[in-house]
């Protein structure tokens, strides 16, 4: 088969704790991660040229060297010479439908995706350890974005235990077009404001791991409460994203009001989740945050957690 269409859902945090820093200029995390069903779609295919071609109508998607999609093809000719040399490259294109830095792994779906889509079609065969390896070095949420679903993330994200899958609950995503929230930005101004806080000693940060294994928000997953879930949210980042940004505070606190059983910032930012215990309340609380603030740059989106990761969809 010379070509595949892939389906490449986002992801939100229904929880980021920051725990310390890993010392090479990440930081150890404690997070629980979620797909939804909101996703780009990746068609790949091959092209017998000695290249690599990226396609993507979204005009803040770059198509070089800098995409995350040509990164992930770039590793694969890089690991796989040999197949690269007699099958050739690979043309790209993304059908972007995920909000550009938006705090949602846009970026890192479409290279997970990008990874899955040159295994089948150079036929290598890779185990989906030997993926999430692979997707280790092209970024943080990569490796989660292969099988999705819900899992519980360590380490600098890279660290997963998979959680049994949440599809019950919807979501209301708010973000603003122009707004964007760098995540390089928001870590270094945590650390900035709160270093002070963070576990030093690797007893200590193992410890913590160990406890979050067995917190209250893995337990409520476990047992698919929705409302206490949505009690439990957590993101770290809002600390300093939430100050400096008000106009995600002011949509933070219309979800807030608004009746949903949860609502969080997702990752960096600036993307505002409230979730919702069914599409009909998730579509309510769209209308009710809609009229509350009419401001033309803000947009929405329903949709509902997955527990799927990168999925075939056809060859197109």
């Amino acid at each position: 088969m010379h070509s595949y269409s892939l389906n490449a859902p986002a992801k939100i945090n229904l929880y980021l704790e920051i725990l310390g820093d890993a010392g090479d200029g990440y930081h150890e995390l404690a997070m629980i991660l979620q797909s939804i069903e909101l996703a780009d779609q990746i068609d790949i295919r091959a092209i017998g040229t000695q290249e690599i071609k990226v396609h993507c109508h979204h005009p803040e998607v770059p198509t070089d060297e800098s995409n995350l999609a040509y990164k992930a093809a770039a590793l694969m000719w890089e690991e796989f010479p040999e197949y690269f040399a007699n099958l050739g490259g690979v043309e790209i294109t993304i059908h972007k439908r995920i909000p550009v830095a938006a705090g949602l792994a846009g970026g890192s779906t479409d290279a997970a995706a990008v990874l899955v889509g040159i295994d089948m079609l150079w036929q290598l065969g890779l185990t989906h350890p030997e993926l999430e390896q692979l997707a280790a070095q092209l970024g943080s949420d990569v490796p989660f974005c292969l099988a999705g679903g819900t899992a519980l993330a360590l380490g600098r994200g890279e660290r997963l235990s998979a959680l049994p899958g949440l599809d019950s609950l919807y979501v209301v995503l708010g973000k603003y077009r122009s707004l964007m929230v760098s995540t390089a930005w928001a870590y270094q101004t945590y650390r900035a404001q709160f270093g002070e806080t963070y576990i030093r000693e690797l007893e200590d940060l193992e410890s913590r791991a160990n406890r979050f294994h067995s917190g209250p928000m893995v337990k409520e997953i476990l047992n698919k409460d929705g409302g206490k879930i949505g009690k439990l949210l957590r993101n770290d980042l809002e600390k300093v994203v939430l100050p400096n940004h008000p106009q995600v505070l002011e949509l933070r606190k219309a979800f807030e009001n608004s009746g949903a059983i949860g609502t969080m910032m997702s990752g960096s930012g600036p993307t505002v989740f409230a979730l919702c215990e069914s599409q009909e309340q998730a579509q309510e609380i769209q209308q009710k945050v809609s009229i509350d603030i009419t401001d033309p740059d803000l947009e929405f989106w329903v949709t509902k957690l997955s527990t799927q990761g990168i999925q075939i969809m056809s060859t197109p």
